[in-house]
């Protein structure tokens, strides 16, 4: 497959989901440089086009489970790269400067990327001083004090003293909504506090994504979200895939090797406001 390590933006996302042969055919035709050979060793520093994009990366919002695939990778120069994100919360800012790690089934401290350290985590809620976590999630009666508690649950051991808590006697709304929308919160206990049609449009408004492939099949609008699948390789090469993989038969079917096709896209991507498939199926529709 076609393996863009340096990217060169939306368009060059998607030539990667097409035949090598094809995809450097396209690039002549439509005047694309050439992708660079890849890095020996992966990592943000390491790649000179994410590192010039990083102003562009931290200071664009996106949803937030977008940040947690960041987290995931487990990876002290990444984690300080959320830090700064526009759309990181406390909780993210908490847990980085603990070294909690959220990749599945790790459980060793992840290291603190300087000039990080314990002595920049966001203050500590009052209510958690007095009452402990539990005693501070119960306590709250409005979102603020909500969520303030809620940025206290840090990594699996939290989650847990949450989910036997609300066990033993449900959880107050407010504290069960900002436990909800933490795109690390479990999903079974994420179901356990709601599950209707509404409780999951409130999750999506708040930037609760299930996985990368509907990040990249249904957000919008498509440049920002090619822009930074784009970066992917290097933020979330975990997860970057389940992206690619949702992608790349409607590229192949609907643009595939076709030059016009992708020299119509190139020019629809930049002020194109809907969704990466609709605007995929357009540009091959004109061609």
């Amino acid at each position: 497959m076609h393996d863009d390590s340096a990217p060169d933006g939306p368009v060059g996302f998607l030539l990667g989901l097409i035949e090598d042969e094809d995809a450097a055919r396209v690039r002549r035709r439509i005047g694309r440089p050439q992708p660079a050979a890849p890095q020996a060793t992966p990592g943000w520093k390491s790649l000179g086009a994410p590192r010039a994009h990083s102003s562009w990366w931290t200071q664009t919002p996106v949803p937030s489970s977008v940040l947690l695939w960041v987290l995931q990778e487990d990876d002290p120069e990444l984690n300080a790269l959320v830090w700064r994100h526009v759309s990181a919360d406390d909780a993210m800012r908490r847990a980085i400067v603990h070294g909690i790690p959220h990749g599945p089934g790790r459980t060793h401290a992840v290291d603190v990327a300087e000039p990080l350290s314990r002595n920049d985590e966001p203050p500590v809620p009052r209510a958690f001083s007095l009452f402990g976590l539990v005693g501070a999630l119960r306590a709250a009666t409005a979102m603020k004090p909500a969520r303030q508690a809620a940025s206290m649950v840090l990594g699996t051991p939290g989650w847990q003293a949450v989910a036997g808590a609300d066990a033993e006697r449900p959880l107050p709304g407010y504290t069960r909504w900002a436990l909800s929308v933490r795109p690390d919160c479990p999903p079974e206990l994420r179901a356990r506090f709601g599950s209707h049609a509404r409780f999951t449009h409130r999750l999506r408004q708040s930037g609760v994504i299930d996985g990368p492939a509907r990040y990249a099949t249904e957000w919008r609008p498509a440049d920002r979200v090619l822009r930074v699948l784009s970066l992917g390789r290097t933020l979330f090469p975990t997860r970057l895939g389940e992206a690619e993989d949702a992608l790349r038969p409607l590229v192949r079917d609907r643009l595939g090797g076709r030059e016009d096709a992708w020299a119509v896209l190139a020019q629809l991507v930049g002020n194109y406001h809907g969704t990466v498939p609709e605007l995929v199926v357009m540009a091959g529709a004109i061609a």
